[in-house]
């Protein structure tokens, strides 16, 4: 997820194959005057086969389609929507999610759901409320509209807008560290999906891709990369970010996994492609994934200039939260490069960009590297205290995975240093999180 956290669109906003012939009937009305074909209206973002599926009334947009297309053609969303029963605030509120102000989206939902009496009327609101606080990153909040929209769905027998509501409601139990419950929720989600079950043309392989993340997040790099593989066989008609994500993913799952040749391979192939997407933001966060690889096959040289790369894409952009795991990425490969001086000047940027931020993963890894340097001076006191306030972050913050890492190698220093009995009980609570 968001490794896959990545842009997908998908509110939902024509309810009945009528409106969606009348809409479809107005985009190719739209495009024939401009002089386009489907492929050029399509191009960067979707394919000519999805333009025609919406064209003859196919496939339902989403509020992010229909503002992509008309700013292509040139028109305004409403020449689309205008005149059927789509009230403005609504259009307001799917516009707004569409553009990426989740903030105001949020507000304009729960503000339309205190008049919301018709059951599928809140269930849209809700569902809307979901994604809008899963983009947000308060994916404990997003659990509760979820829940109730994806029931108001099924109880009005509308299967595709509940696999909708039900993809974010397995979203924001990810976000929870909740990976047991995302993992049910999507397998049901995908095994619907496999059956033709499909709010959005590419809603497979999302699916898919969301339980490569989940599985990623649970250390189980493996079985990501058979469900990437799987959806890199639907992927004949993705656009260039989809394919890069795929990629992306791909090579971070092949790192884990050991096979970093692969890992090299597939990571170049998704910086072209985010960089023919313009993606700058995905490719800065890939180019610091991958400078990790380049450190693990020992070319240190290569890594210093991705993350160098990354770091001038999110100064420039104002992304101190994304800055923060760039520059713990330096503080790795100025240890890998023995400098213990500069590793320690960048891992006290990155624990303050990380704590500004509020940015708890990267203040976990902060902690881990500084740990790895107090080891390396010969201060294990030190390198046990960066270690046990990593434990304290990832019990509160997950991955799961993460934290029995992290007790693991302080178990290993409590025994070293002596202490049997702690190391003992964090060994055992390492064990127990596999269970």
């Amino acid at each position: 997820m968001a490794q896959t956290e990545r842009k997908t669109r998908q509110v939902t906003v024509v309810d009945n194959r009528p409106l969606a012939r009348k809409i479809g009937a107005r985009i190719r009305q739209a495009r024939l005057a401009s002089g386009q074909t489907q492929a050029e209206l399509a191009k960067g973002q979707y394919t000519a086969a999805y333009i025609s599926a919406l064209e003859l009334g196919h496939a339902k947009p989403s509020m992010a389609a229909l503002a992509f297309i008309a700013d292509r053609l040139g028109v305004p969303v409403r020449d689309f929507v205008g005149g059927d029963e789509i009230g403005p605030s609504r259009l307001e509120a799917d516009l707004l999610l569409a553009s990426g102000d989740f903030q105001g989206a949020l507000d304009r939902y729960q503000a339309l759901l205190e008049g919301a009496t018709d059951r599928r009327r809140r269930a849209e609101l809700l569902r809307g409320s979901a994604e809008a606080l899963c983009r947000l990153n308060r994916g404990g909040e997003a659990i509760g509209p979820a829940a109730e929209a994806a029931e108001l769905f099924r109880t009005l027998h509308r299967p595709t807008d509940a696999a909708d509501a039900g993809y974010w409601l397995a979203y924001a139990h990810f976000q929870q560290d909740n990976i047991v419950e995302a993992r049910a929720l999507l397998s049901g989600l995908l095994e619907g999906a496999r059956a033709g079950v499909q709010p959005v043309p590419d809603f497979r392989f999302r699916v898919l891709m969301a339980i490569a993340s989940v599985e990623m997040r649970d250390d189980e790099h493996l079985r990501a990369i058979d469900y990437m593989e799987e959806a890199r066989g639907l992927g004949g008609d993705l656009d260039l970010r989809r394919r890069a994500n795929l990629l992306s993913g791909l090579a971070l799952s092949y790192r884990e996994a050991g096979d970093l040749e692969a890992s090299v391979t597939t990571g170049i192939q998704s910086l072209a492609l985010y960089r023919a997407a313009e993606a700058e933001r995905d490719e800065a966060s890939l180019s610091g994934n991958l400078a990790l690889t380049y450190m693990r096959v020992g070319n240190l040289d290569r890594a210093d200039e991705l993350l160098a790369s990354a770091s001038a894409t999110f100064e420039r952009l104002g992304e101190p939260r994304l800055l923060a795991h760039i520059v713990e990425s330096q503080a790795q490969v100025a240890l890998a490069r023995s400098d213990l001086a500069a590793a320690d000047e960048l891992t006290t940027r990155a624990m303050e960009l990380a704590e500004q931020t509020d940015n708890y993963h990267a203040l976990a890894s902060v902690r881990q590297t500084a740990s790895r340097i107090a080891r390396e001076r010969g201060d294990s006191v030190a390198a046990a205290g960066h270690l046990q306030t990593a434990v304290e972050l990832l019990r509160e913050h997950g991955p799961k995975a993460r934290l029995q890492e992290a007790l693991a190698q302080l178990a290993d220093l409590r025994r070293a240093g002596g202490d049997l009995a702690a190391a003992t009980d964090l060994y055992a609570e390492a064990l127990r999180i596999r269970r």
